[in-house]
């Protein structure tokens, strides 16, 4: 019979046969009794005051937690398939178009021209996202961007005129800036909780890089394996297949921007503090130098991805270039998670020239072991160091966009920064198209080093002037 409440508990000793028997009815804690000497005691294993409870439950990491907010699964699984073939058409248009053509730098051109009208559509699509809706304006355009893909594949494969491959590849601008999507309802979800947007930010870039490093190597894979044109033909797939999904989830979609009903009594011109209506992005003065940073970075991916696929193809290992440029993004991507988890020091202004600085000397390694060895094995390896800073810099630098962005145009700043990187990744391209078939794959390298010296020159340079904390908070409206 087990104690009264008021009564303390004693062992009740009983007899089974030949074996003594010492019953215990006393309270027990979640693991074990709560007497001294039992096994959930100080010598035992479960209860309060031994080793586990001693360790405690355990606290989810701060990406599981990130995941675990209502909704976040859902639209990050579409958002990753839509994603992937970022870092696929590319590569799979310059196979497809110097495998047929012979011309890295007509591969390189076409590329080029695609980015380039990219960078002129996206603004214009993302002002569309912020004042419809994501699901009204993303589904339409990336079934416009896949038709596009479609014409470019179909006008390789016919032998078409070297001018139609421009207009086709053209024709993809309309794709929507889904990274840029997936962080604004991030930002939407997570409103005032910097730390948490801090993890986001972080997850969201090692995605880009695990799209760019799975991206080159599925495309290589399925152009090297089949046939050319099957990296587009997959490509298009994902990209309509995660969007589709992606623009389904809308509960977690961040409310349009609606522009604010006139006031019928306005206040005289000379007393108004600031207008009604949410600024450009364009219009704010420490948001410029950060897009001028991102048209540098941009031309150090664009050339380095032209550069390393020419100087695979001349050294009989074509198929081989996505394996290389998918280790650059692999040391990204877990510089990346590491990153969203540790402790932050100092300013975002002052981490982000830092970054910029480690990545433009981590950048030299491609080159030295390009000119020293000559070897793709120990370029993949200078590749898998060199990419452990892009993560870093993007996501201070996404962060620093994010806080100088007005209120309702959150989706349109970040989209100027991924279109100062796509305009940057155009004219890298070229250059590195040009510098392989005209000078060598192994000066092509010194194309990125000068584009991220540039990038840190305008960040010490802007860096004390026009990088100040925000006016204003990104609060949806």
């Amino acid at each position: 019979m087990p104690p009264r409440p008021n009564q303390p508990h004693r062992p009740l000793p009983t007899m089974t046969a030949d074996t003594l028997v010492i019953a215990d009815f006393g309270p027990r804690g979640p693991r074990g009794p709560r007497h001294p000497g039992g096994r959930g005691g100080p010598d035992g294993r479960g209860g309060p005051g031994g080793p586990r409870d001693r360790r405690g439950p355990r606290t989810p990491g701060p990406y599981r937690r990130l995941l675990a907010t209502p909704g976040a699964r859902a639209f990050t699984i579409g958002n990753l398939l839509a994603r992937l073939p970022m870092g696929m058409f590319s590569v799979s248009a310059v196979v497809m178009i110097a495998g047929t053509r012979g011309s890295y730098a007509l591969a390189g051109a076409v590329t080029a021209a695609g980015l380039g009208a990219t960078a002129v559509v996206a603004p214009w699509i993302a002002r569309l996202v912020d004042r419809y809706g994501q699901a009204r304006i993303a589904v339409p355009a990336t079934l416009l961007a896949a038709l596009g893909s479609l014409a470019l594949l179909l006008c390789v494969r016919l032998g078409a005129p070297a001018w139609t491959l421009f207009v086709s590849y053209a024709a993809t601008a309309t794709t929507p800036n889904l990274g840029g999507m997936s962080r604004a309802r991030w930002a939407y979800l997570l409103d005032g909780d910097e730390k948490a947007l801090h993890v986001a930010n972080s997850f969201e870039q090692a995605a880009d890089e695990a799209c760019f490093m799975l991206g080159p190597v599925l495309a290589a894979f399925l152009c090297g394996t089949f046939f050319p044109e099957a990296g587009t033909l997959a490509g298009v797939t994902l990209l309509v297949t995660g969007a589709l999904l992606f623009a389904a989830q809308r509960s977690t979609e961040p409310p349009p921007w609606t522009p604010p009903h006139p006031d019928p009594h306005p206040e005289p011109a000379r007393t108004r503090s600031r207008p009604a209506s949410p600024r450009t992005p364009l219009r704010t003065p420490a948001l410029r130098p950060l897009l001028t940073i991102c048209l540098a970075m941009g031309a150090v991916f664009g050339s380095m991805e032209v550069v390393t696929i020419g100087f695979a193809d001349g050294q009989g290992h074509r198929a081989a270039a996505g394996v290389v440029l998918g280790l650059q993004a692999a040391g990204s991507c877990a510089a990346g998670l590491v990153y969203g988890a540790v402790h932050r020091q100092g300013s975002v202004e002052d981490r982000h020239v830092w970054c910029i600085a480690a990545m433009t000397a981590l950048l030299t390694l491609p080159l030295l072991a390009a000119a020293l060895t000559g070897s793709l094995l120990v370029l993949a390896c200078a590749l898998l160091v060199a990419g452990m800073a892009t993560a870093p810099t993007m996501v201070t630098g996404m962060t620093l966009v994010q806080r100088h962005t007005p209120p309702g145009r959150l989706n349109e700043g970040m989209t100027l920064a991924v279109t100062g990187l796509l305009g940057g990744i155009a004219c890298g391209s070229a250059a590195g198209g040009w510098t392989v078939e005209h000078v060598s794959p192994v000066a092509g390298y010194g194309v990125p080093v000068t584009a991220a010296a540039a990038a840190l020159m305008i960040a010490l340079v802007t860096h004390r002037v026009t990088l100040r904390p925000a006016e204003s908070s990104n609060r949806f409206t």
